[in-house]
């Protein structure tokens, strides 16, 4: 099948819908398919063809919101080389700029268009109007959020319930949603690959000793995490367990904020900032955790969830419906709902290494769940809804003959 990529976020950018993009890419790889992209040029605004130009990366203006650029809506230096493709379907990840190319190239060379819808856009409409007009706006991105995914796709993957519970409840979607967690390349987030020396002396410069008790962070930086519950919660941990330490993987809007806060709670001692990490690199953050954490309530899926679950790490987070396909309460890690009860269960972790040990067994065997493999054949199956392959099974095919049989 020859699979035509459409999005807003690619590599080298680093954020949650760029790495589920890069694990389809190579997951359909695997398969035997051949991927194609069109993105936004990161850097300029030049067209830029790389890989043999199977990658088009077309001009881009900064949003102000992280590092998105939004493309124009019908590039056409980037028509010709798509007509050349003769794709077989179109997979677009965004719903504005690359994606109303997405659409509009399927509807000129009848490609049939699937959509993944990643990003919860109510949770960051602050970021825009800074507080005005957020009730306003809601309302306008629910419109173009519902027009994209009912008018255009012929197919609507979302990562999880929380995604399919928002246009099934609040925006009264009738079509069929296909709820696909993104997968993830767990082999590389493995304890297997890493020797104890390496990660000794990862420990060492970061100033960890052997026996700390490790708390991990690894994401971007910014109101929406949630990130200040985690730092108060740790500034009560700490009072009481002074071999803790929390480290903090990431940069974002607000890094220096967190540094000043961690400072105001009297606990940067023990408290690391890394600052941004190659993406390459981050697979044996992991392993200096005991534990991870998140308190975030504005995720599509938890991409590092099934990252620390894949390198024997079990997960802390807060009780989110996007959560609850990844983390089995008590089993793989525990949930919290509010800052007390995060405290407590650090603790509980903390004075029950058993019971956290039998969690590191479960969180491994857990993300094999969410294997490449497993992934791709999951997104292949949307496909060939889309391309009408799948439409009808044996029994579907079995009572059309015999229908015919009796027309006969």
């Amino acid at each position: 099948m020859r699979i035509g990529i459409f999005t807003d976020t690619y590599p080298p950018f680093i954020n949650g819908v760029s790495t589920s993009i890069a694990m389809l890419e190579k997951a359909l790889i695997e398969e035997g398919h051949e991927v194609f992209i069109v993105t936004v040029n990161p850097e300029n605004m030049a067209y830029r063809y790389e890989d043999e130009e199977r990658i088009i990366r077309i001009p881009g203006i900064p949003t102000g919101i992280y590092d998105y650029r939004l493309a124009g809506i019908y590039p056409i230096r980037a028509v010709n080389k798509i007509k050349k493709w003769n794709l077989d379907i179109i997979h677009s990840h965004t719903e504005f700029g690359v994606g109303t190319f997405a659409r509009i190239i399927a509807k000129q060379f009848d490609i049939p268009l699937v959509h993944t819808y990643h990003t919860m856009y109510e949770d960051y409409v602050y970021y825009i109007t800074k507080g005005y007009f957020d009730k306003s706006s809601k309302k306008i991105l629910e419109y173009l959020t519902k027009f994209y995914c009912d008018k255009t796709a012929k197919e609507l993957i979302v990562p999880s319930k929380k995604t399919y519970d928002l246009f099934k409840k609040k925006y009264k979607f009738d079509k069929e949603i296909h709820i696909v967690p993104t997968g993830i390349d767990t082999k590389r987030f493995s304890k297997e690959n890493y020797k104890e020396e390496e990660i000794m002396e990862l420990k060492k410069e970061l100033g960890i000793k052997k026996d700390d008790f490790v708390i991990l962070y690894v994401g971007r930086l910014a109101q929406e995490k949630n990130i200040e519950l985690l730092l108060r919660g740790f500034k009560n941990i700490s009072k009481n367990h002074k071999n803790t330490k929390f480290v903090i993987v990431g940069s974002g809007p607000d890094y220096e904020h967190y540094i000043n806060l961690s400072n105001e709670y009297k606990i940067s001692n023990n408290v690391i900032f890394t600052n941004a990490i190659p993406w390459e690199e981050i697979p044996i953050y992991y392993q200096l955790a005991s534990v991870f954490v998140t308190a975030s309530n504005t995720e599509t899926q938890g991409l590092t969830l099934i990252e620390a679950m894949s390198g024997s790490i079990p997960v802390v987070c807060l009780e989110d419906e996007s959560f609850k396909d990844i983390l089995i309460d008590n089993i793989n890690g525990k949930y919290f709902k509010n800052e007390d009860e995060y405290v407590e269960v650090i603790e509980y972790l903390i004075q029950n290494p058993d019971i956290r040990k039998k969690m590191c067994d479960q969180a491994e065997i857990t993300s094999e769940m969410h294997s490449l493999k497993f992934f791709a054949k999951r997104v292949l199956d949307v496909y060939k809804e889309a391309l009408g392959m799948n439409k009808k099974g044996f029994f579907g095919r079995l009572k059309d003959a015999l229908k015919g049989n009796k027309d006969e």
